[in-house]
């Protein structure tokens, strides 16, 4: 069994938020639609590893290594009630892989796919070889890093049978974008602009100070002035120019209180009625 250790209060909101979501989705498009579908582009295991060290006696006594599991977001999806009618797990690692056959093998007559490789390509192999007519679908973008490219949103976009949940990392995006832009290398601006389908980023993370001394002004270096409001913001501008309605982020911080992640829903169905559908379910779920 490969494990897949991972896990913090983050985690357990970011994962409370996406089931209920699916839950409510399938509650309310079940009459409405022949095929319900849900798409886990970084789907893991199925469960998720959190392993608590052994600490020595001291002043207090010691405590034994602890090891537990809990349901990752396939599992999750495996459990909602009223069932999914087509669930797609995509997963690069092999090992993963055997592990979701495995809890593949614990619903026989259940219609589940497990495709391995790179999800932007999987996700558009998946998107062409569809017809959506009738079909409405929930797919959780929960990446490893940078992963996910803008291209690949712009695919799901054009469905306008797709609704998305993405995770974002803001710590990601704040280290990976250095104070000073002399110290990124050419690799890290262009994993950004993939990410972000733009390398409007550069001016509006950036600026040039303006100085003054005894001989006039003068322009400083380049340096990043954006700090995590900023750069959340610019992912979510950019998200609305994209889809016809995003969701105000639900941010979510490490046990020290720093925010690490955005989790943002996206909608693509650009009929009213859908979005405000979209919305209220969305809205009752992250503001609660």
């Amino acid at each position: 069994m490969s494990d897949h250790e991972f896990g913090n209060v983050s985690t357990d909101l970011k994962l409370s938020l996406v089931e209920a979501y699916l839950r409510a989705f399938n509650t309310a498009l079940r009459p409405q639609f022949s095929e319900l579908w849900y798409i886990d582009a970084f789907a893991g295991t199925g469960e998720r590893v959190i392993k608590q060290n052994a600490t020595k006696a001291d002043l207090l006594p010691g405590v034994k290594e602890k090891i537990e599991r809990r349901r990752g977001s396939a599992q999750i999806a495996l459990d909602i009630v009223p069932a999914f009618d087509r669930i797609v797990f995509m997963e690069k690692k092999k090992s993963y892989c055997l592990a979701l056959e495995r809890l593949k093998s614990q619903y026989p007559g259940r219609r589940i796919d497990i495709v391995r490789g790179d999800a932007n390509v999987a996700i558009e192999a998946e998107i062409e070889a569809m017809k959506w007519v009738g079909k409405r679908a929930v797919m959780f973008l929960d990446p490893y890093g940078m992963a996910v490219n803008w291209s690949t949103l712009e695919r799901i976009r054009k469905t306008e049978a797709i609704d998305v949940w993405y995770l974002v990392s803001l710590a990601g995006l704040f280290r990976q974008a250095t104070k000073d832009p002399a110290r990124m290398d050419e690799k890290k601006r262009a994993a950004i602009t993939r990410m972000l389908g733009t390398d409007g980023w550069i001016e509006a993370w950036y600026n040039r100070p303006r100085k003054s001394d005894l001989l006039g002004e003068y322009d400083e270096a380049y340096q990043r002035v954006a700090d995590v409001e900023a750069i959340e913001k610019f992912v979510y501008d950019r998200l609305r120019g994209l889809f016809p309605k995003v969701l105000p982020p639900k941010r979510l911080k490490n046990a020290s209180g720093v925010p690490m992640f955005s989790l943002f829903l996206a909608i693509s169905n650009p009929a009213g009625k859908a979005i405000g559908l979209a919305t209220r379910i969305g809205n009752s779920i992250i503001k609660a």
